[in-house]
């Protein structure tokens, strides 16, 4: 699965899925300080999953009709250690009861919700 790490995802983090060989690239690094929008575009164009800590992803898909195919996981998390989203994620991959194509799906301390678009 090939994944797009927004700028505010943990770099400690992004290194750690790639050592679980995923095909992974942090924005932050590759595109810095791009808006939102442009960020979505490179996940369409090249069919990857958007990880973030942003919010503004959940209006760019049900307002402004941005449609990532691979998806969109955002995380809300309040503390955690830089390489913790990371591992998060691995795990929430590795579940085959999930899918997140045409999907938001939002992790947060109260669990995991799933919103299709």
């Amino acid at each position: 699965m090939k994944l797009l790490a927004n700028e505010n995802f943990p770099l400690k983090s992004v290194e750690y899925l790639e050592g679980k060989g995923f095909d992974i690239i942090a924005v932050g690094v590759k595109h810095p300080s791009v808006k939102d929008n442009i960020v979505i575009n490179v996940a369409i164009r090249e069919d990857r999953l958007i990880l973030t800590f942003d919010r503004d992803y959940g209006e760019l898909i049900f307002r402004h009709n941005y449609r990532p195919k691979m998806g969109v996981i955002y995380l809300r998390l309040d503390a955690y250690e830089p390489d913790e989203p990371g591992k998060i994620i691995d795990d929430l991959l590795r579940n085959n009861k999930l899918e997140f194509q045409n999907a938001l799906t939002v992790l947060d301390k109260h669990g995991i919700r799933q919103r299709k678009y």
